[in-house]
């Protein structure tokens, strides 16, 4: 028959359309925020096939628990049927908390109030607060994931935020970390060198200099504090997202576009709070220190940076399955503009771009569904990963924005951000997949990584005061657990071929 129109209606937990009044079930969704995922058309021919894909896609909103379907046929207008959608929602608001460790964080508490249905329009607003080891955060994200009457079906996004963090930038598993010095007056340069009473640009007497005499013997007048370089970021960023889908939103095309704008100021500060933009390696021994080796933490070596940044990214996916895929091939790129707003603004741009793709294998026959009976079917997914990744930035670099490499989803082999910090990298991952018996799944992988030599071209240099590599590459394997919040990655890996191993726990597959 012909589709006359689409009408939703409430139902409780029970399937049931009014309460024990025998009232009619209010939602708290908007109708149309139901009816905009129907793609048949009042006046069009009603096609199962065509629906239950419409259905597909209010399961995937995650904002109800079922979807009945019921067909009504147009009192005197044979022929014609209205949909009537029965919809049973499910909660969409939550308080939720943990207790949790990373090997980038440490350990740190959370607290998150969210809701996914705010108004009944489909926006979700979440205010996230998180404390830990190396820092704290303060995070609040609206969510539209289809702007009311938009026919490209573009999403928007926005984030205010506040928090407190040891960059990894400035941190080393074995070599010490960047530690902050009280400041002193140095014309701005990027870097101070050999300040003595002969180059003394804000003339300070050498007397009285106390403990700072026994670290800086050569007439310098640093006074050695040790705190752990902090930065504080305050900022906010929208993002609007868009599919090149020639104006039709149901139709599923592997491309997407993005433009943002993302303002943060930007300081770097003490464990107190007070500012310090200077900072030199603690190297585990403080009376190895040096004049050179004092870096200026900032852009332009000032208490405060602000950085306003254009973004622009495209990808492009068709991967089988987006939580363990077997074939198929993902493909992004980006670039981000920081334009200058002020004397302490840089100016620089950061260009990466990432390609993945997956290679379906049958090779291993340890789970049972890969080895199926006469008329069963298999239930094996393995596959073949390969994943190439490169960035650069050119411009005036902060050097808290460098590029890191090593990590769970780096290099595995290394501590995050220790095997480089650099102005450019380059990662490839090899990785086998393979499942072994009911949630527990395998891989073998091999990583590599360099920073292209290019740790000596960022401001500072912190990676080779920390001794960074700068290249290597690990051999590893591991045990994937599929939990209920997503794969739990148990590894093991190498760095490069001398002995030493790295045990790396992580949450969602590498890639």
């Amino acid at each position: 028959g012909t589709v006359a129109g689409v009408e939703v209606q409430f139902l409780n937990k029970e399937g049931e359309t009014t309460n024990e009044k025998g009232e009619p079930i209010r939602g708290k969704t908007k109708p149309w925020v139901v009816t905009r995922e129907i793609s048949i058309k009042p006046g069009e021919a009603f096609n199962r096939n065509q629906l239950e894909g419409d259905i597909k896609r209010l399961y995937g909103t995650s904002l109800f628990s079922d979807v009945k379907v019921t067909l009504k046929p147009v009192a005197g207008n044979p022929g014609e049927v209205n949909i009537v959608l029965g919809i049973v929602e499910q909660s969409t608001g939550s308080l939720s908390g943990g207790l949790g460790y990373s090997q980038s964080q440490g350990v740190f508490g959370q607290v998150q109030l969210q809701d996914s249905n705010l108004f009944g329009r489909a926006w979700n607003v979440a205010l996230n607060l998180t404390y830990g080891q190396y820092g704290g955060l303060a995070n609040f994200t609206f969510t539209d994931p289809w702007i009311k009457g938009d026919a490209h079906r573009t999403s928007f996004r926005t984030s205010l935020f506040l928090s407190r963090e040891v960059p990894q930038v400035f941190r080393s598993q074995n070599n010490g970390d960047i530690v902050t010095l009280t400041d002193y007056e140095d014309n701005k340069s990027s870097r101070a060198y050999s300040i003595s009473k002969t180059n003394n640009p804000a003339g300070r007497k050498f007397d009285n200099v106390g403990d700072a005499s026994a670290l800086f013997p050569d007439d310098s007048w640093f006074d050695y504090e040790g705190d752990s370089v902090a930065l504080q970021r305050v900022g906010g960023n929208i993002i609007f997202a868009r599919p090149l889908n020639g104006g039709n939103p149901y139709k599923n095309v592997p491309w997407q576009v993005l433009a943002g704008l993302n303002v943060q100021s930007v300081r770097p500060i003490n464990f107190e709070g007070t500012s310090r933009v200077y900072g030199t390696p603690s190297q585990g021994d403080d009376d190895n220190i040096s004049n050179e080796d004092v870096i200026c933490i900032s852009y332009n070596c000032a208490t405060e940076n602000n950085l306003a940044g254009l973004r622009l990214a495209a990808t492009y996916n068709t991967l089988n399955d987006p939580r363990n895929p077997t074939s198929g091939n993902f493909f992004s790129f980006g670039t981000e503009q920081f334009l200058s707003v002020g004397e302490n603004s840089p100016t620089f741009n950061r260009v990466k771009a990432s390609y993945t793709q997956f290679f379906p294998v049958n090779w291993l026959k340890i789970a049972k569904g890969c080895r199926p009976k006469p008329g069963e079917k298999a239930n094996c997914p393995q596959a073949i990963g390969i994943q190439l990744k490169t960035g650069s930035i050119v411009g005036d670099l902060p050097p808290y924005e460098a590029f890191c490499l090593g990590g769970s989803n780096s290099v595995r082999g290394w501590h995050d951000c220790d095997l480089a910090v650099g102005r450019s990298y380059g990662e490839a991952t090899l990785e086998y997949r393979f499942p072994i018996i009911s949630i527990f799944a395998g891989e073998l992988f091999v990583d590599a990584g360099t920073d292209f030599s290019s740790q000596n071209n960022v401001p500072g240099k912190p990676g080779k005061l920390l001794k960074k590599p700068g290249s290597g590459f690990s051999i590893g394997t591991g045990v994937i657990v599929t939990t209920p919040v997503g794969p739990l990655r148990l590894e093991v890996a190498s760095q490069d071929l001398t002995g030493e191993w790295r045990f790396n726990l992580g949450v969602g597959w590498k890639f």
